[in-house]
């Protein structure tokens, strides 16, 4: 019999093995984002219903909502290799059932809440299992250049995904397109059995962590508040992502506004915002990013706000596209660098509970951002900047009056205190030098003076 531990040796292992898991990855997402353009058609032409794709979203984020301080603990406690593995098994459960309502002529458009609330559940598990692996997997100089492709994931897909879905439709159909997300997935999952996912080893953090179930899902919380750097890097993504939010929410609305309705015009923005993405994933993942990691963050938040507030001034695609390239371009830089220092400064086997404790931080956010933003614009901002007001009088030179014009005004005043957010990031000590504060996890931390 073979000895196991001689198998996963044979196995890919360090930056080849991530290599190996991120084309799985990169290869599944992409055929689960034709999936998601084909059902938002199949949805708006059976309910007509914008609501009705709202209510995807939210079926989606609640299971992470509140699962993921517990989905944290699991990630700890268990196989690494295996919990990467969950998010994959409950996508393929909830798309092979769309399939087989589907080919029965049986599925409705309220089936797909319940199948956008099991890859939810997935999903809790995805980010903080898939994080807390590259720490164990990549040597920590190339954290960067990892993150950077991981970036490539989110944002490589926007761009080709409507593409091969649109010319695939009319040809295969949904039951094509749902099969080949299908097949992807288990893709995903051969990519990760063929590879080694070392377990990280037992530290003294891990120790103080250990208790109950509940206790471990608090124990994230108390890691990061217990850590004025690590708390003040996060307070930054919390104000970045509330005023980001509020801008990105409107921006939508505004180009329709500006443009009567102008579904190409604004199909071109999005695609120039994704392009850019890409752009900057790819140059991120052969860069690396700076030496100390916090330029990264905190000068990168700087330039996307120079794109953002471009955007709301802007009244022409001929301003939109070159903005939005901006704004999104400096996007992996951004998110690179911060992973890096988190993955960098935060013991590997307690990673999963901090690093959900993180992301349900800044997702918390999420339901906030759109609500101030469509109250402020539809009640204050646009109302204002359509007639002769204090506000149009004031700022009319900036963003123009009429249809749109409230909400670009809008989009500027939180870029505007976006800035900020990255100021005060390098005027506070315990933020800007995190880096040099905070010992790496395998390096042993000072010794009191």
């Amino acid at each position: 019999m073979t000895d196991p531990s001689t198998l996963a040796a044979k196995r890919p292992a360090g930056m080849r093995a991530f290599i190996v898991v991120w084309l799985g990855q990169i290869i599944s997402v992409l055929a689960s984002s034709m999936t998601q353009f084909a059902l938002t058609i199949w949805v708006y032409q059976e309910t007509g219903s914008a609501t009705a794709l709202g209510l995807m979203q939210v079926f989606f984020i609640t299971p992470f909502l509140i699962l993921s301080p517990i989905a944290g603990v699991m990630v700890d406690r268990y196989n690494r290799k295996l919990m990467m593995m969950v998010s994959d098994l409950a996508a393929i459960l909830a798309t092979t059932g769309i399939f087989v309502l589907l080919a029965l002529g049986r599925l409705e458009f309220w089936h797909l809440y319940f199948a956008a609330a099991l890859n939810g559940i997935g999903n809790t598990f995805q980010w903080p299992a898939y994080s807390a692996a590259i720490s164990t997997m990549v040597p920590k100089e190339h954290y960067g250049r990892a993150n950077g492709l991981m970036s490539l994931i989110e944002t490589g897909p926007g761009v080709l995904a409507p593409l091969l879905a649109g010319a695939l439709l009319p040809f295969i159909g949904l039951t094509g397109i749902l099969t080949i997300d299908v097949l992807t997935f288990l893709v995903a999952i051969a990519a990760l059995l063929a590879v080694h996912v070392p377990q990280p080893a037992a530290t003294a953090a891990g120790e103080e962590g250990r208790g109950s179930l509940w206790q471990e899902a608090a124990y994230g919380f108390r890691y990061i508040f217990k850590r004025p750097s690590l708390l003040g890097l996060q307070l930054i993504f919390f104000c970045g992502n509330l005023f980001a939010g509020i801008g990105y929410t409107l921006l939508a609305p505004m180009i329709l506004a500006r443009t009567a309705n102008n579904s190409l015009i604004f199909g071109l923005v999005q695609s120039a915002g994704a392009i850019g993405g890409v752009v900057g994933g790819v140059g991120m993942s052969l860069w690396g990013g700076f030496k100390r990691r916090i330029h990264g963050v905190l000068f990168g938040w700087l330039l996307s706000w120079l794109g953002l507030i471009a955007l709301g001034i802007g009244q022409t695609s001929a301003v939109w596209v070159p903005a939005i390239l901006l704004a999104m371009f400096f996007g992996p830089l951004i998110n690179a660098s911060n992973q890096a220092i988190w993955q960098a400064k935060v013991s590997p086997d307690v990673q999963g509970r901090v690093f959900s404790a993180r992301r349900l931080i800044a997702w918390f956010t999420n339901p906030i951002s759109p609500l101030i933003a469509g109250t402020l614009a539809d009640f204050v901002f646009e109302p204002a900047m359509r007639t002769q007001s204090s506000l149009s009088a004031t700022f009319g030179w900036l963003v123009g009056v009429g249809p749109g014009a409230g909400m670009g005004l809008l989009i500027v005043i939180c870029a505007v205190l976006g800035l900020f957010v990255p100021v005060v990031g390098y005027l506070v000590p315990a933020i800007r030098n995190v880096e040099s504060l905070l010992p790496d996890h395998d390096q042993p931390a000072p010794a009191p003076a």
